[in-house]
């Protein structure tokens, strides 16, 4: 795995820190070593939290490294009480917007229409009238998520946006899967509707 790569060779006879005081040191000197200590410790979780939010084994791996670049400069601005709840949180923000930042692209498949999947493939943005236009329709698909039935939001989200399967989206939901395929069903129609007007 490529976790191991990153282990550190711990000196015989040192005993861990705990995080508070890892980061009491960092905070102090500023050495990177040992907040590559304290994230170490941490470094499977983060790639877990990665991995299920992105679904991507490279793309979890490249966060794992871009969150530790991040915790140089974030850990010297914040009071960290709880560093692993805290970690995670910063681990999930991070996973999330770097979804957002694709969601145009899954938002063509959440639509199935052809002129809006056009423009948000094939516009590079160097237009600005048609960036100013993908910005309209990706307003107005927001906004009609938001007037659908909350069960209809919650099922086109999970299994678009967040790329779940049925099954992940009736475990999550509570619903059974004929019920899932319903509300998708009825989503996607809904949101067409919506979008035509």
């Amino acid at each position: 795995m490529f976790l191991k790569r990153f282990r550190s060779s711990r000196v015989a006879g040192t005993r861990p820190k705990s995080a508070a005081e890892y980061i009491a040191a960092y905070r102090a000197t500023g050495d990177l070593v040992l907040l590559g200590e304290l994230y170490e410790q941490h470094m499977e979780l983060v790639y877990a939290v990665c991995f299920n939010y992105l679904r991507d084994e490279e793309e979890a791996k490249d966060a794992v490294m871009q969150l530790f670049e991040q915790l140089i400069t974030d850990l010297r601005r914040h009071d960290v009480q709880n560093f692993q709840a805290w970690l995670h949180s910063v681990a999930r923000n991070y996973c999330l917007m770097q979804l957002r930042s694709r969601k145009t692209y899954a938002v063509a498949s959440l639509t199935n229409t052809p002129d809006l999947e056009q423009q948000l493939h094939t516009n590079s943005g160097t237009d600005a009238t048609d960036q100013l236009d993908l910005e309209a329709n990706l307003t107005q698909l927001e906004t009609c998520l938001q007037t659908l039935p909350n069960e209809q939001r919650v099922c086109l989200t999970l299994f678009y946006l967040e790329h779940k399967s049925y099954a992940d989206v009736a475990e999550l939901t509570g619903f059974d899967l004929k019920k899932v395929k319903s509300c998708l069903q009825n989503g996607r129609r809904n949101l067409k509707i919506c979008l035509s007007k």
